[in-house]
């Protein structure tokens, strides 16, 4: 059936084109500039013709080289941190010092691709003027961009936010930092009055300023629905595969990390056993007096040697 329909189109395309009919030409997709910002990013509707967008978290300079030579689109130094670096159980001990140390890094590699810096636990709650301070030290750090969870109740600080013409990336359905209240990790918008409520917060969110939205740990149909009802970028994280972009974990990716991942990852490699098993043969050279070798030393000249072989000293 599929080869008959594609025979079918075929046909039916000769058809038209014998008569002189043309087939409107889909719009042309913006290139990709060499330097990512905030409005190109903002523009990039998949339902417009924009090619899908790419997010990796990165946390360092090599990371961010990575990510970057792969060709991303943004790069995001999140709170994510916590976990996979930093060695807690979970993303709220993070403080807006750690963050700002680790965007920094990242901003040193110069990437194309947009940085964006995630505003941790306890950083943009309190008050509008200490929001808008710690944002302030993540682009001084070198994002171009801030981060922070939440729906409508955050509006009063994201325009706070773009009052201070610092760009703000929304985060809706299963918010980290709200892992106490929602009772762990879990699956966010499941019934259909929740995902009313979050295509309301989404359209509230898009409505404030925020040039983008992460949509994480939602059903593919409300996904759906979030990306269809605003105009700015959704990027999904186990949101199903119909948003605007894509956002993965870079520790996760690569295989770096040891504890099961969630349904939503796809593990590109293995570099942890690869890792291991490369330490482990330096251990066995080392041991087994392999290395060094007498190419990976540095020697004196014949000269030197013989003189200090005058004094005794024991030069092979």
């Amino acid at each position: 059936m599929a080869h008959d329909s594609a025979h079918d189109s075929t046909a039916s395309a000769a058809t038209s084109e014998a008569a002189g009919a043309r087939a409107p030409a889909a719009a042309p997709a913006a290139a990709r500039p060499a330097r990512i910002t905030v409005p190109w990013v903002r523009s990039r509707k998949v339902a417009d013709g924009a090619d899908p967008l790419v997010m990796v978290t990165a946390y360092d300079a090599p990371g961010a080289r990575i990510a970057d030579d792969a060709g991303v689109d943004m790069i995001l130094v999140g709170d994510s941190l916590a976990m996979v670096v930093l060695g807690y159980d979970d993303t709220l001990s993070v403080t807006v010092e750690d963050m700002a140390h680790h965007t920094a890094a990242v901003a040193r590699a110069r990437p194309s691709a947009l940085v964006v810096g995630d505003l941790p636990w306890m950083s943009y709650h309190v008050s509008v003027e200490e929001t808008v301070r710690n944002a302030a030290q993540l682009i001084r750090a070198g994002a171009q961009c801030v981060k922070l969870e939440g729906g409508s109740k955050r509006l009063t600080m994201i325009e706070a936010l773009i009052d201070a013409e610092i760009p703000v990336m929304g985060h809706l359905g299963l918010t980290p930092q709200s892992m106490h209240a929602m009772g762990g990790f879990r699956v966010q918008a499941k019934e259909s009055e929740a995902a009313l409520a979050l295509v309301a917060d989404a359209k509230a969110l898009a409505h404030a300023g925020c040039f983008a939205i992460v949509l994480e740990g939602v059903p593919d149909e409300v996904a759906r629905m979030v990306t269809d009802a605003v105009d700015v970028p959704t990027i999904g994280i186990g949101a199903g595969p119909r948003c605007d972009g894509q956002v993965l974990v870079y520790h996760d990716l690569l295989g770096l990390e040891d504890r099961t991942p969630a349904k939503f990852v796809r593990r590109y490699a293995d570099l942890k056993q690869a890792s291991v098993a490369a330490v482990g043969e330096f251990v066995a050279d080392v041991r087994g007096g392999a290395f060094p070798d007498h190419s990976e030393s540095y020697h004196l000249d014949s000269a030197q040697a013989e003189a200090l072989s005058l004094y005794g000293a024991a030069v092979d």
